[in-house]
């Protein structure tokens, strides 16, 4: 199983990017997806996160009412569309998620990560 991020890329700030994390390999059901980000010299940290049944999220308070995450489970795809992009968004930006695999068991798995720079 693997978890493959795309859609980062460079922003001017007040712009839009659109990150997807897509699981593949032998999938049988996703729990929780999170996506994080990590800037040079600080700590990985949460910035939102959805449940299985896609109704409960939640955000960071740096990222409340700018960012939206949202899954596609036919896809076994996340996303997380950022709006508003400041500079301070800049990182590279990770999705995390509790699967369970075809030896119906439950793993965490990690994306390669994917950045996001925002130029003020």
């Amino acid at each position: 199983v693997q978890l493959v991020e795309s859609g980062g890329g460079l922003v001017q700030a007040g712009g839009s990017l659109r990150l997807s994390c897509a699981a593949s390999g032998d999938t049988i059901r996703i729990d929780a997806v999170g996506w994080y980000r990590q800037a040079p010299g600080k700590q990985r940290e949460l910035v939102a996160a959805i449940l299985s049944g896609g109704s409960r999220t939640n955000y960071s308070d740096s990222v409340k009412g700018r960012f939206t995450i949202s899954r596609d489970n036919a896809k076994n795809t996340a996303y997380l569309q950022m709006n508003s992009l400041k500079h301070e968004d800049t990182a590279v930006y990770y999705c995390n998620a509790d699967i369970m695999t075809v030896l119906f068991r439950w793993s965490n798995f990690w994306g390669q990560g994917t950045q996001v720079t925002v130029a003020s």
